[in-house]
């Protein structure tokens, strides 16, 4: 049994299918994916729940093991992989590394093109390491072999590259450029792990972007959710079986361990194993009586992270220092500053909404005509850093709009004429995006990213790996490692484990 039918739960419940088990899922929405899922919020215009662009998952091989193209998922790849367009200049960050340099030479001189060319070449190298790291549990000798083999194969001493991994992302952007624009831009593409880049040991939140040098991200062709339609595709041709709008309300422990979930709609649903792929808070409710131990209802979930605008448009944004399509091709990135970025985290940390909102722009439908009506446009607006429990006295539900309309405008002031363009508007707020999609506090990484909460320590110590203190309960998602975005590799990790445990011990390949 699966609980939930977010994208790493079906990629779970794929591997297990493929591997002959007995599989059903529950979800509790109507449609498939959790964050990664696409609705028709206007008539004709298809668009993303959450998560929009697809990085990590492409890194992982998991579309390739699960043949998910004979599914019907397409990608488009993302180039440039990031656009920074400032008053007449515009560094265009292409996946071609020599033509991202050219990009960043015309803006801010040879030395800091030069500069980045080492910088990306080095840090894409060490961060396949890391990304080979997180596609096993946090746990054993597969942590220890890839993050070791990481100086290794860079001839980076490991004390030095260690030190570079605990500095703030902004500190190790002032030792290799002198151009403000060019680390801006890193800067707030950084930041969409969910800490700013003055923090400490958010060096790595920036430098991880490098592997979009060597392979760019995606997207589905019909939307992010797209992704998710081909797992359940995947899925039920392995013989699985899928059970949308019917939620799991216990899982229900014996003597022996879990042996049934109880649904919303008063079915039983007899299990040897489930994998809960819901927010660790959530499983903690579905077992009740502390089965999982104190320590599990400790996990900080922070105060949000950030809201989305979906918006219906007759026209593209037109950025004055655009030369050509290449400014729709994939993020655009629209900090004006880091200043601006510290200004908007100090508001989020005062608990009051942005004065100043600093969006991220996706475009898709300027090369997906699946997506939005002949001669229109379907576009997502991101924006951190917008806190879920206010402190001035204000209420997400009244403010919305006002919001919604702010970053409208941010976006105006970058690309004018805009805001004209907008036809229809549709505002997720941290609330909305925990009344949606389960996101408690509107965190859509589920836990607050920070050393304390990653590798063996997420979501906690105790229920690192997957496994649980409960004979036959399972974790996958994004309460688990690697963390949020859409990666699948926990699902795949819970999958391994599971499959593991139910072999002789002799038979430990993914132990």
């Amino acid at each position: 049994m699966v609980v939930g039918a977010g994208h790493n739960a079906l990629v779970a419940a794929c591997y297990l299918a493929r591997a002959g088990l007995d599989v059903e899922v529950v979800e509790r929405r109507d449609v498939v994916g959790g964050a990664v899922s696409t609705v028709e919020r206007f008539p004709g215009y298809h668009m993303d729940v959450g998560s929009s662009a697809h990085i990590m998952v492409r890194h992982t091989g998991i579309v390739e093991e699960l043949d998910l193209a004979a599914h019907g998922l397409v990608y488009q790849d993302l180039d440039p992989w990031g656009y920074a367009p400032f008053d007449s200049d515009a560094i265009a960050l292409h996946v071609d590394l020599d033509a991202a340099c050219q990009s960043i030479a015309k803006v801010c001189g040879d030395a800091d093109a030069y500069a980045y060319h080492g910088f990306a070449s080095a840090w894409s190298a060490h961060n396949l390491k890391v990304f080979e790291a997180f596609q096993h549990p946090p746990t054993g000798r597969h942590l220890v072999r890839h993050l070791a083999g990481i100086g290794r194969s860079s001839g980076v001493p490991s004390i030095e590259l260690g030190r570079q991994f605990l500095l703030s992302g902004d500190e190790l952007l002032d030792l290799h450029f002198t151009d403000e624009r060019l680390k801006t831009a890193l800067a707030w593409m950084g930041a969409q792990s969910g800490p700013p880049t003055h923090q400490p040991a958010t060096a790595e939140l920036v430098a991880w972007n490098m592997v979009m040098h060597r392979l760019p991200p995606g997207h589905p062709v019909g939307g992010s959710g797209m992704l998710s339609v081909a797992l359940a595709r995947r899925f039920a041709a392995a013989g699985g079986t899928l059970r949308l709008g019917d939620a799991a309300t216990h899982v229900e422990v014996g003597a022996a361990g879990v042996h049934a979930v109880q649904t919303a709609s008063g079915d039983r649903i007899a299990c040897r194993a489930v994998i809960a792929g819901c927010h660790i808070l959530e499983t903690v409710d579905l077992l009740g009586d502390g089965l999982l131990g104190a320590t599990a209802r400790t996990v900080n979930v922070g105060n949000g992270i950030g809201m989305v605008v979906r918006v219906a448009t007759d026209a593209l944004p037109q950025y004055p220092s655009a030369t050509g399509p290449e400014a729709w091709g994939g993020m655009q990135l629209l900090a004006p500053s880091r200043h601006a970025l510290r200004a908007a985290w100090a508001d989020y940390l005062l608990g009051r909404p942005p004065a100043e909102p600093i969006p991220l722009v996706m475009t898709f439908s300027a090369f997906d005509d699946t997506i939005a009506p002949a001669g229109k446009h379907n576009i997502t607006i991101w924006a951190q850093w917008h806190a879920y429990e206010l402190a001035n006295g204000e209420h997400w539900d009244e403010i919305a709009d006002r919001e919604g309309h702010k970053l409208v405008a941010a976006v105006d002031r970058a690309a004018p004429g805009f805001a004209d363009s907008v036809e229809h508007l549709h505002v997720q707020t941290p609330l909305e995006l925990e009344r949606e999609l389960g996101l408690r506090r509107g965190t859509e990484m589920h836990l607050q990213r920070n050393l304390a909460q990653i590798f063996a320590w997420r979501p906690t110590p105790q229920l690192s790996g997957n496994r649980t203190p409960v004979t036959g309960l399972y974790l996958t998602g994004a309460s688990t490692h690697p963390g949020g975005g859409v990666f699948g590799a926990s699902g795949r990790s819970a999958a391994k484990v599971l499959l593991a445990d139910r072999r002789p011990r002799w038979w430990r390949p993914w132990a």
